[in-house]
């Protein structure tokens, strides 16, 4: 065998394991890369059984399948029972259905509901919707009522929890404007002697030694939940009752009107 067969031979003998070590460095990675895609689809099952070990809110197999029949709101609106709507909402039918026709209905129907992945100025589709604007009402109302949490809400009204958020703050914005906008929602305070003396004979009538008085002040505290915010938290707090409200004063006149 002459010098050039030997080098050929030898360098060929060189290049085949060159090639069988790049084939175990490519298998090598292969395997690395298909044991990283089996342990981060092994991890993402796990993150989500222990997700759902904790979860805090109900699902759209776990709620009634329409929230507009079948739901505990919908025994409750069709019951028209004054008592329950003051108990549940804090106004009886009648200031109820006076808030959907003073222009709540009308803002339910008329104006799109902002979702990140919806067009911002799309056509308002009113039928499409879980509620209609008598369950809007209620819901924003059950919200400020009570001190519920928001899986109550999901059970009451047959909602997923991102429906009953998105509802919620369009519901308290369309319940601000039209208590703007309403004239036996507004407060109002005397405004000529006349009016005034007219207040205090109804005050002196029952308390002789109130005059001048005109009206009277009640103070009112709204449970609320407790907020994550420690800043809001710490606003809401009433040490002397040891629970979380929102205080207001309420005026009246004499004739019991605000």
């Amino acid at each position: 065998m002459d010098t050039n067969t030997a080098d050929f031979m030898v360098l060929d003998m060189i290049n085949d394991e060159e090639a069988v070590a790049a084939d175990d460095e490519l298998y090598a990675t292969q395997a690395s890369a298909t044991l990283l895609i089996l342990g981060a689809e092994a991890g993402r099952l796990l993150r989500n059984e222990r997700r759902n070990e904790t979860r805090s809110y109900l699902c759209r197999p776990q709620l009634p399948p329409n929230p507009r029949a079948g739901t505990a709101w919908v025994a409750l609106l069709t019951s028209r029972n004054d008592r329950a709507y003051i108990t549940t909402m804090g106004f009886d039918v009648e200031t109820f259905e006076l808030i959907i026709s003073s222009g709540f209905g009308a803002r339910w129907d008329g104006q799109t509901i902002r979702r990140a992945d919806a067009a911002r100025f799309g056509n308002p589709r009113p039928g499409a919707r879980s509620l209609d604007a008598l369950g809007a009402l209620g819901l924003v109302l059950h919200y400020l009522n009570s001190t519920m949490s928001e899986i109550s809400l999901q059970q009451i009204f047959g909602l997923i929890p991102s429906t009953v958020s998105r509802y919620v703050r369009f519901g308290l914005t369309n319940l601000r404007d039209t208590l703007k906008e309403m004239k036996d929602a507004a407060i109002k305070w005397p405004r000529t002697d006349g009016e005034f003396q007219r207040l205090n004979e109804l005050v002196l009538a029952r308390h002789p030694l109130l005059v001048g008085a005109f009206g009277g002040i009640d103070g009112l505290n709204l449970p609320t939940q407790t907020s994550d915010n420690p800043d809001i938290e710490n606003a809401t707090y009433n040490g002397w009752l040891s629970e979380h409200f929102i205080s207001s004063v309420l005026a009246f006149s004499s004739t019991g009107q605000s």
